[in-house]
């Protein structure tokens, strides 16, 4: 009886530990709605961003660094936008005048990616 006791409670925890994994892997903080036009703050969480920014032209889209440590958000081109260092906290905002697919990474962590698609 007190094996089985002890053989739920293990089961129980681990169970709970890979639900808790796995919500805060694949939800980047909890991205809040973009507003009308697709503008709004994303969050760089767990070492992502967001996989994919769809904005209409004209809206402003605003990186927040919700890590403990700094990133970059800059275009592959090096020239559309780059946020510089962002400690953890930090923002960056950038408004979308142009039309087109923004592929961007992190300076720091070459790892992490993005994409900006910014339509009419």
């Amino acid at each position: 009886m007190k094996l089985k006791r002890i053989f739920m409670l293990a089961a129980s925890v681990i169970i709970i530990s890979l639900l808790s994994c796995s919500k805060s892997q694949n939800n980047y903080g909890s991205q809040p709605p973009p507003g009308a036009n697709g503008d709004g703050t994303y969050n760089i969480f767990n070492m992502a961003f967001p996989a994919k920014i769809t904005v209409k032209k004209g809206a402003t889209v605003k990186w927040f660094n919700k890590d403990g440590y700094a990133h970059t958000v800059t275009s592959d081109d090096g020239t559309t936008f780059d946020s510089g260092n962002l400690a953890a906290g930090a923002t960056f905002s950038y408004t979308a005048n142009t039309v087109g697919t923004f592929d961007y990474h992190c300076k720091v962590h070459s790892n992490m990616k993005g994409t900006l698609v910014v339509t009419e």
